[in-house]
């Protein structure tokens, strides 16, 4: 999937082009999405990370492919753990 996505990262937003569909996500909500371990527990699903300890000022300060599939982001809060399958920031509103 990686040869068909283009991303542009301007630290508040992330635009993602699938070639079929274009979104755009906050810092602030991909982190708030998070799903490592640290952020929903693994088993259960419940949510670990509070909302509201995430800072409307939080930056998207990096981002790397995993394999071909994925993409792990470093945010200003120096969160860094979060695997975000290209499936599931397709399907994020």
């Amino acid at each position: 999937m990686v040869n068909s996505v283009k991303i542009i990262n301007n630290g508040k937003e992330l635009e993602i082009d699938f070639g079929d569909e274009i979104k755009i996500f906050t810092a602030r909500d991909l982190r708030i999405n998070c799903g490592c371990a640290n952020c929903e527990e693994e088993w259960s699903g419940k949510r670990i990370l509070e909302p509201t300890t995430v800072s409307n000022d939080i930056v998207l300060e990096d981002f790397m492919y995993i394999g071909k599939y994925a993409l792990q982001f470093l945010w200003s809060d120096e969160h860094f753990t979060g695997i975000f399958p290209f499936t599931v920031l397709k399907n994020l509103d």
